[in-house]
């Protein structure tokens, strides 16, 4: 079996043979850890390398003694280089016919293809991710730029004509390009949610100013090396990496366009009121997490609740915005699911995620670890921990964030851990008797991201399915109780708080708001 003819991983087909992506990462994996880690990587601007900034060292989640590598902490100096290199290139590539971007976009894609598994691999040392998971990323950022391609043709361009008052006048409607997007990404996706917000801008006709996670650099450099490597023009696409003060330098620049940022609440919200400030409104396209609920209802299939409950959960450690941090479960079924959900848990394995058996890797940084720990102490005081609660210790775990899946039960409806995001694997339990009170209440937090039930009922879920205020509702699924979107599949919609437009990701309505709407009117008589 060769690279060409393995099956494609989602995050769907948990089910499937993938001896032989296994047996290919065996290989991959430590040709990795000896040959493609420890170098210095330096940012890219306009097709050249640029040193501007201080060198920092990032080292694996996995195992604080494997260096990563070195990047370069962008300066303002050499944001301003970024920016003003995206600014001169812009003109030319939003002129071009869309077409042709689309095909630059679709080249883009398939060097991302030949290069999946590489990337795979660094995402999997990076931030810790299962190898599946590592690998079903990779796959879902090779499809994420090619819809966004799929979404151009399907629109024709997004030009249109429109009616005419007069027969020798000639109207139309386009969406155009807005000039130069920056582009923020978080650590948890690094590969599928950076390739989705640059793809978007990209074939909208902007360039890009991308500044992976700190956590995230690699990845990063990887990506932009599968852009330049697929031809995009010089300065179409710049690296800046670093932390924070690279991203208030780059969201403070008055070259940039628009926004599209993934991360927390705290900071997506900082910048639309910074942005609004401004002299005048520019796009901010941002996505900011969820407190995704999961409901149990007597019909339900336990074994089905049990599964994707737990993957939703514990899957990169809680490391996710869509992950399900809270389960309702009727009273009736509460008993029998949670003896179903505490001996599956129980199976999970901890520990290094580049060996095959591994479900959870560690948490990414000790200040996630400083959370699970406050996190765990809050339960113990005023709830009940069934199973978890501690960080583990002793070899490996001693050079990493590793810590146990955990649920809890009996916390107040209304306690922090019930209506904060936590990006922890970190489960609370809640019974009920009536699920429309049910669902009210898992609708009152600031988020309203995903939300997963499990009924057999058709009145139930039709219940669910009207009520529960969130952009991405699943039911019955095994493979994932509130994750596990695919593009074209499912949008990825943030409501309330998770979002700031009302449209997501991986859906028809994400491409247009890199664009905006010019009307055109041309007298031919």
């Amino acid at each position: 079996m060769t690279e060409t003819t393995l099956p494609r991983v989602t995050y769907s087909n948990i089910r499937a043979d993938f001896s032989g992506v296994h047996a290919l990462l065996d290989r991959l994996i430590p040709e990795a850890r000896d040959g493609a880690l420890g170098k210095d990587w330096p940012n890219r601007i306009a097709g050249r390398a640029d040193e501007g900034g201080a060198l920092y060292e990032a080292r694996s989640p996995i195992d604080d003694r494997l260096l990563l590598g070195r990047f370069r902490a962008a300066d303002a100096a050499a944001v301003d280089r970024a920016v003003s290199a995206a600014r001169a290139a812009a003109r030319d590539w939003g002129a071009l016919p869309w077409r042709e971007r689309v095909a630059a976009v679709r080249a883009f894609a398939a060097e991302l293809d030949r290069r999946k598994y590489d990337l795979a691999v660094a995402c999997l040392l990076e931030v810790g991710k299962s190898r599946m998971e590592a690998v079903g990323e990779a796959e879902e950022a090779v499809d994420l730029a090619r819809y966004y391609c799929d979404q151009m043709e399907e629109n024709a361009g997004f030009e249109r004509p429109l009616a005419r008052a007069f027969e020798a006048e000639e109207t139309s409607d386009r969406l155009r390009p807005v000039g130069v997007f920056a582009v923020i990404a978080p650590f948890n996706f690094p590969l599928a949610l950076s390739v989705n917000m640059m793809s978007a801008a990209l074939v909208a006709g902007n360039t890009v100013v991308y500044k992976p996670s700190p956590a995230a650099g690699l990845t990063g450099a990887l990506l932009v090396a599968a852009a330049e490597a697929a031809g995009l023009p010089e300065g179409v696409v710049a690296l800046l990496c670093g932390g924070a003060e690279t991203g208030r330098a780059l969201t403070a620049h008055p070259g940039i366009d628009g926004f599209a940022f993934t991360g927390s609440h705290a900071v997506g919200m900082g910048l639309l009121r910074q942005v609004a400030a401004g002299r005048f409104n520019r796009p901010v396209i941002v996505e900011m997490g969820g407190k995704n609920p999961t409901y149990v209802t007597p019909s339900a299939d336990l074994d089905a609740a049990t599964e994707g409950v737990l993957r939703s959960a514990f899957g990169l450690q809680g490391q996710k915005c869509s992950a399900g941090s809270k389960v309702y479960v009727h009273d009736d079924v509460r008993a029998a699911f949670l003896d179903k959900l505490l001996a599956a848990t129980a199976r999970v394995t901890v520990g290094d995620p580049a060996e095959r058996d591994v479900f959870m890797g560690p948490v990414i940084n000790q200040a996630a670890l400083d959370r699970f720990q406050a996190a765990a102490a809050e339960a113990r005081r005023e709830g009940v921990i069934l199973t978890g609660g501690e960080r583990l210790t002793g070899g490996l775990y001693d050079h990493g964030c590793y810590v146990q899946p955990t649920i809890v039960a009996d916390l107040p409806r209304d306690h922090r851990l019930n209506k904060e995001e936590l990006f922890l694997p970190v489960l609370s339990v809640l019974g009920y008797t009536d699920l429309g009170e049910a669902i009210a209440d898992g609708n009152a937090v600031d988020f309203g991201l995903t939300a997963g039930c499990y009924a057999r009922d058709e009145a139930d879920l039709a219940l669910f399915l009207d009520r529960a205020e969130a952009g991405a509702l699943y039911a019955n699924r095994a493979s994932g109780a509130t994750t596990g979107a695919w593009p074209g599949i499912q949008s990825f919609c943030g409501w309330k708080g998770s979002g700031t437009t009302g449209k997501g990701g991986l859906g028809p309505y994400y491409v247009q708001q890199f664009m905006r709407e010019q009307s055109r009117t041309v007298w031919r008589g």
